[in-house]
């Protein structure tokens, strides 16, 4: 129920214009046909951008355990590209928005959120956006193999 108000404040205080810029960027990546892969992830984050309290940004290899085509090394080029072209200016954008609302006490929640959308922004490919139980299921499994692996 706190997530659900949170997240009616966040598009009420500032929220939908960041929401917008994603949007555009979703809108300007199909358009451009080469920019397709790049707009897949900017819709998924245009929805996380939307409605951004009690969900979380994973790599979907810690989320499924194996590596794909985005959590690899074309998954890195792709981001790198994304990074010069569009990641930069969204991420000022939620740092802008950040300081904005870190101005108040209030807005502060709000700051937190548009922190973790602009680093999401700088490297978007090769993430899923999932509820915060099972990010924090899938990043417990991945410390318990990783401890298992230690051990044997």
């Amino acid at each position: 129920m706190l997530a659900l108000i949170f997240n009616i404040l966040w598009l009420i205080l500032g929220g939908l214009p960041m929401a917008a810029a994603w949007l555009l960027a979703t809108i300007l990546m199909f358009v451009s046909i080469v920019g397709i892969p790049w707009g897949r992830a900017c819709f998924n984050i245009f929805l996380f951008t939307l409605w951004p309290f009690g969900r979380e940004a994973i790599d979907r290899e810690v989320l499924t355990g194996k590596p794909d085509l985005g959590t690899g090394v074309l998954g890195g080029i792709g981001n790198v590209l994304w990074l010069l072209v569009a990641g930069i200016w969204l991420a000022i954008g939620h740092v802008v928005a950040a300081i904005a609302d870190a101005i108040t006490i209030i807005g502060i929640p709000f700051a937190i959120q548009h922190l973790k959308l602009a680093g999401v922004s700088l490297w978007p490919i090769g993430k899923t956006v999932v509820d915060k139980e099972v990010a924090a299921e899938a990043r417990r499994r991945r410390a318990a193999e990783q401890v298992s692996g230690l051990r044997s």
